[in-house]
């Protein structure tokens, strides 16, 4: 076990780095990693149903991204929506916080806001003067590695085809390589958890144990808790289905969860030696270095079968991050 955030590094090429998806979702490469047997291969994603089994219950994550990301009229001040408290106030983070402080003005589309709050951790309330268009005005919040503005075609690709409840700054990325084709051919089950700015904050601390994880909403309903107690294995889409599962399984007996709804927040941080109750499967895109998301992966996978599929991926040309292909842990 290690818990220095150190040893969670490894050497990207910056080439490797994917700006922009592939023309077709499901094309995208997946190393399969083996815990059993330690075994690694390279498949294509368009062959994930055939790791399936009729037992199964995979779990996705149908969050909607919001355009997120605003500029006043005068192009001096930044806006990075967190949450939207009432349809004229709006909790943001702000650039430069020195020229939004309280009391503070700004104009975006015409509307006037004003800084009505700010949190000790500096996230500004904002009450605008009328409703004002998220989905006219706003841009999405594309990560900065990807090393451009958002496109048109974002709108579509940086969205799985399966989102339908707003409210994330960021794409659950495992679920971005699904066709409508493939998810029909898998047993399958939703929740909801939005995608928070923590996304985008690196970890300062040098001990693993010493990061304060941020939190996210999260919703769970009576019939995707009886699919995931119900399964044979439950198959994780993404880190951020793993989260809230982890963050609601029970300590032993039959029920992975508890059966009812659940809704609420969660900050639980998933690094060795954690070990998993309510998940048996995990589909991920590669993160960065260093991250919690790795570290997480590491906890599944176990950290030297983990750093070793990574070593691969970076050897095979894999494409990471965001819009890059994916990795299934078994």
């Amino acid at each position: 076990m290690s818990l220095h955030v150190r040893d969670y590094d490894y050497h990207l090429p910056k080439e490797l780095i994917a700006s922009h998806p592939l023309e077709n979702r499901s094309s995208s490469r997946m190393l399969v990693v083996h815990r059993d047997s330690g075994e690694i291969e390279d498949r294509k994603f368009a062959d994930f149903s055939k790791f399936i089994n009729p037992g199964d219950c995979v779990v996705l994550n149908d969050t909607k991204v919001i355009p997120a990301r605003l500029w006043s009229d005068d192009g001096r001040k930044e806006l990075l929506v967190l949450d939207r408290p009432s349809e004229c106030v709006w909790r943001c983070l702000v650039k430069p916080g020195k020229s939004l402080r309280l009391g503070h003005h700004l104009t975006v589309g015409g509307c006037r806001g004003t800084v009505t709050h700010v949190d000790e951790n500096g996230d500004r309330l904002i009450t605008w003067e009328r409703p004002l268009d998220l989905n006219e005005h706003g841009h999405l919040a594309l990560p900065h590695y990807m090393g451009r503005d958002d496109e048109l075609a974002d709108r579509e690709r940086y969205q799985t085809i399966y989102a339908r409840n707003e409210g994330a700054i960021a794409a659950p990325t495992a679920g971005l390589h699904f066709s409508p084709e493939i998810l029909a051919s898998v047993p399958h089950t939703f929740l909801t958890l939005h995608v928070g700015v923590g996304t985008f904050r690196p970890v300062s601390a040098e001990v693993v144990t010493d990061h304060v994880m941020h939190s996210e909403k999260y919703l769970v309903s009576a019939e995707t808790a009886e699919a995931v107690n119900r399964a044979e294995r439950v198959i994780a889409i993404g880190t951020t289905v793993t989260r809230v599962l982890e963050s609601l399984a029970l300590p032993s007996g039959q029920q992975r969860i508890a059966g009812d709804a659940q809704a609420g927040e969660t900050a639980i941080f998933l690094h060795p030696p954690y070990q998993f109750r309510a998940v048996d499967g995990l589909l991920t895109n590669f993160h960065l270095p260093k991250s919690t998301l790795i570290m997480l992966v590491c906890a599944f996978a176990g950290k030297s079968l983990a750093m070793a599929a990574y070593e691969h991926a970076v050897k095979e040309r894999y494409r990471f991050y965001s819009y890059g292909d994916c990795m299934l842990i078994l």
